[in-house]
């Protein structure tokens, strides 16, 4: 897949799909929510793909799979060696290019998370690419505000294989947490 001339834009949370749907129609915003029909999200990156909007925004997280992996790895609740297997699958995707790091995670309602999920993102998240995870309210006001607002920040690790595979050692109430 090649990096899309836009500015790419992932929403994260509850009201995510409503966000992105709200979003749609802005001047110079491509907004593309999934459906239960483009369960592997082909119709969302071929649309991040083609456009030539300023910012395309979605709600396609590339690292779903690995943030609810380590979430489950600090908080006992899931199987061993499940991290393991969603980095080794998020490298493969980002490698074969199916999937790409966005430009921006914006993560709505950061104070109703939970501790662990709170830590993911604004603890390693934001550690690995300061800038890069921005708090929002689950509004689509709020967040329409904030698009023109985002700051420049360094890009994800790259390659991202040694960031990743080393996740089981980023313990959440060591991991640097960045105020949401």
């Amino acid at each position: 897949m090649a990096r899309p001339n836009s500015t790419v834009v992932v929403i994260v949370g509850e009201q995510a799909g409503r966000i992105v749907a709200g979003l749609d129609g802005l001047a110079n915003v491509r907004a593309v929510a999934r459906t239960g029909d483009d369960g592997d999200g082909v119709r969302v990156r071929e649309a991040a793909a083609q456009s030539h909007a300023a910012y395309v925004v979605h709600d396609l997280d590339p690292l779903a799979g690995v943030g609810a992996a380590w979430a489950g790895f600090f908080d006992a609740t899931a199987p061993a060696g499940t991290l393991e297997v969603a980095v080794e699958a998020a490298l493969s995707s980002l490698r074969t290019e199916a999937a790409a790091l966005p430009d921006y995670y914006v993560v709505l309602d950061p104070d109703g998370l939970g501790d662990t999920a709170k830590h993911w993102w604004f603890g390693v998240l934001a550690g690995a690419s300061p800038n890069r995870v921005v708090p929002a309210a689950p509004s689509v006001g709020a967040v329409r505000d904030l698009l023109g607002g985002l700051r420049s920040g360094r890009w994800w690790p790259d390659p991202p294989d040694e960031w990743l595979r080393g996740l089981g050692r980023v313990v959440p109430d060591r991991a640097p947490l960045a105020a949401p």
